[in-house]
């Protein structure tokens, strides 16, 4: 009997205890520096003569490890092995396959530390964040196990006298997994295993900053025993085996998270039907945000500081749910602005193998290049009062920064930056703060701090967010609590870690049998 989902615990590093065993995590990682990595298709490892070399973005001289640059030939080998799995797999009972996720869950319940630690050094993931990437992980396997199972049960139909009717769930097929690099663990894994599950074959091409904790999911996979050619591990460039399976006629789906710019043509692509393609290709896509949090005359304003700045810097910055924006009533603001700078100047920065550090470092010199550039704008849209420079460090520090004053269409308010920097806008009254909130392409995650009870059902109706939190961080949607996914352009809604997710990788099937 399968029990009934519970989250997974996360972890209480104020436990000397579990920081022992994270320190020894580290090390037993650190110990494994340049370890070199292969594609996986079917039951063969292949290696490539070009790499891709991870780097630790808190220590740009280390690497963490070597994964293999895969060419349009082993793109077009792995999809034949997942169709050649997807033969026998499609047939499997779903009780089969979720007990397949249940073990992936156990093992990787088992590794939580190591896997941690891994992200730590491989994506800059303070100690916290990991762990919670980890634990989201596991609920992702436990969750989508027992929806499975849900599907697989017999569905209800309006009886008709003198028929048996019956509505059925299928897989799509094969599809593509293509994960980011800010959620490595959690997201692949909850991608790649919602796709399973349900009976589909999939290519898994992780982000190419973080090849190496997705090739230790791959190893947990195998591990589980799930037969080979159900997850065909291939790492590569997006542009050229990225761009290679998402426009091939044998691919029936695309399940995708990153940005804006990439899941459009991502979308367009999937669009335009190929020589051979029988199938209108699905796409499951989430991506950006321009998130906002609402801090109106009536809140605590404490409360508000402190969920602004988690939402804010936790991680960085560097998730498409973190606020970006927060609008603050003209009664409170100057309050509530100078509380914050004073919270904010308290976040430590640098390598986050030290737990002391709260940020770590943004992801690559991409990334930081492009942070910078939006500060250099945000100095001519807003008055700088927090941050606004690198940080000191061989990795690819930022401090936290915050622009005051900014205007609602301004670049800064108006643009995804994925990383430390918040515009503060001032809002005339409530109405004015939604009406700023809403003024964005975006509607991914927003909240609202107030005590007004009236004013909070109005966010309700007419905050337009998938992922709306009332006097709390609009970060941190938890498996099977808060089901994930936004509207607009922050991607299709897909809800990931909701009752309706699976759906997106079946097909329904009505049978209908006349009784004689």
């Amino acid at each position: 009997m399968t029990t009934q989902f519970k989250n997974e615990a996360l972890v209480d590093f104020s436990k000397p205890e579990n920081k022992k065993m994270m320190e020894a995590a580290l090390a037993k990682v650190e110990s494994r520096f340049g370890r070199e990595y292969p594609i996986i298709i079917g039951n063969e490892d292949v290696t490539t003569p070009q790499k891709i070399r991870s780097s630790n973005p808190s220590n740009k001289n280390q690497f963490v490890g070597i994964a293999q640059k895969g060419t349009v030939d082993l793109a077009e080998k792995a999809l034949g092995a997942a169709w050649k799995a997807f033969e026998t797999w499609k047939n499997t009972p779903a009780a089969d396959r979720a007990n397949y996720l249940f073990k992936i869950a156990s093992i990787m319940r088992d590794r939580k530390f190591e896997l941690a630690a891994t992200m730590v050094l491989e994506d800059g993931k303070s100690w916290v964040e990991a762990d919670a990437d980890v634990a989201e992980a596991i609920d992702f396997c436990d969750f989508y196990g027992r929806e499975a199972l849900r599907y697989a049960e017999e569905q209800p139909v309006v009886a008709w006298p003198g028929e048996k009717n019956e509505l059925v769930y299928l897989p799509l097929g094969v599809g593509v997994v293509l994960p980011p690099w800010n959620f490595p663990l959690a997201i692949l894994a909850g991608m790649t295993t919602a796709a399973i599950v349900t009976g589909n074959t999939v290519i898994l091409k992780p982000a190419s900053d973080t090849p190496v904790i997705a090739a230790r999911f791959m190893e947990i996979v195998q591990e589980a025993k799930v037969p080979a050619g159900v997850v065909n591990f291939l790492t590569g460039s997006g542009a050229d085996v990225g761009e290679m399976l998402i426009s091939h006629p044998k691919v029936r789906f695309i399940t995708f998270t990153g940005s804006r710019e990439v899941g459009l043509h991502i979308v367009e692509e999937a669009g335009k039907t190929k020589h051979g393609q029988i199938w209108i290709k699905r796409v499951i896509a989430e991506m950006g945000g321009k998130d906002a949090i609402i801090v109106d005359e009536e809140a605590d304003i404490d409360a508000a500081v402190e969920g602004v700045a988690g939402s804010a810097y936790g991680f960085q910055g560097q998730k498409c749910s973190a606020c970006s924006r927060a609008i603050v009533s003209e009664k409170i603001y100057d309050e509530f602005l100078e509380k914050l700078v004073t919270r904010v100047k308290k976040i430590t920065v640098g390598p986050v193998k030290d737990f002391s550090n709260y940020m770590g470092p943004v992801s690559s010199q991409s990334a930081f290049d492009k942070i910078m550039g939006y500060i250099e704008t945000g100095k001519k849209e807003g008055r700088l009062v927090c941050g606004g420079e690198a940080a000191s460090g061989n990795g690819f520090f930022i401090q936290p920064t915050i622009f005051a004053d900014v205007k609602p269409t301004a670049r800064i308010a108006q643009e995804e930056i994925f990383g430390p920097v918040l515009a503060v806008i001032k809002a005339k009254d409530f109405d004015h703060a939604l009406e700023i909130a809403n003024g964005t392409q975006y509607g991914l995650t927003g909240a609202v701090y107030t005590k007004n009870q009236q004013k909070i059902e109005k966010a309700r109706r007419e905050f337009f967010a998938g992922n709306l939190y009332i006097n709390r961080k609009c970060t941190g949607a938890m498996v099977g609590v808060q089901p994930f996914g936004g509207f607009n352009m922050s991607g299709t809604d897909s809800k990931a870690g909701g009752r309706d997710y699976l759906l997106l990788f079946l097909q329904a099937k009505s049978i209908c049998e006349r009784l004689i």
